[in-house]
């Protein structure tokens, strides 16, 4: 499992246990060190998963007013708490995350994963709908983007085309 993908698999458990002790802070990194060790061993660095989880708590009142207006048929203490933790993660990253380290759709991607690993039989689907609404409400970032090497493949298979082209006229 990715270094990130495993951070954010912790940070997710870490967010549900606090949530389910009733978001006690003062039991917060208690929680991520006991998740950390439990689902992390060896992990060098606990860095990301307290990025996360630091942004998410700092951002929860904004974060949840999202859910309540992307999903506006669940009232947010219905939603599952596993459902509500990834779409938590998921939202941080798109809103307040850097898209040069986090390109939107790996945030929305990364979060359909965690909901299908550990929600429900519909959570993928409800994190993505849930998800893709907010990312259509946002503009689209980064939408059309091509990574370099894939600009440059691209390029290279017009400019074969091209090559192939004026050969066969001659």
């Amino acid at each position: 499992m990715a270094n990130r993908h495993l951070s954010r698999s912790i940070a997710m458990q870490s967010l549900y246990e606090w949530d389910f002790r009733g978001q006690d802070s003062s039991k917060l990194d208690e929680i991520i060190a006991q998740s950390a060790k439990e689902f992390g061993p060896g992990m060098e660095n606990d860095g990301f998963i307290r990025q996360l989880i630091d942004g998410i708590i700092s951002h929860l009142s904004k974060i949840d007013q999202v859910i309540v207006k992307a999903a506006p048929e669940w009232p947010i203490e219905q939603i599952t708490m596993v459902d509500r933790n990834v779409l938590r993660l998921g939202i941080f990253e798109l809103l307040f995350g850097d898209y040069k380290e986090v390109p939107p759709k790996v945030a929305i991607n990364e979060a359909i994963e965690l909901a299908k690993t550990f929600g429900g039989e519909s959570s993928g689907k409800f994190v993505n709908g849930v998800l893709g609404t907010i990312y259509r409400e946002i503009g689209e970032p980064l939408k059309d983007d091509t990574s370099k090497s894939k600009q440059e493949e691209i390029n290279d298979q017009v400019k074969s085309s091209n090559d192939k082209s004026s050969t066969n006229v001659q």
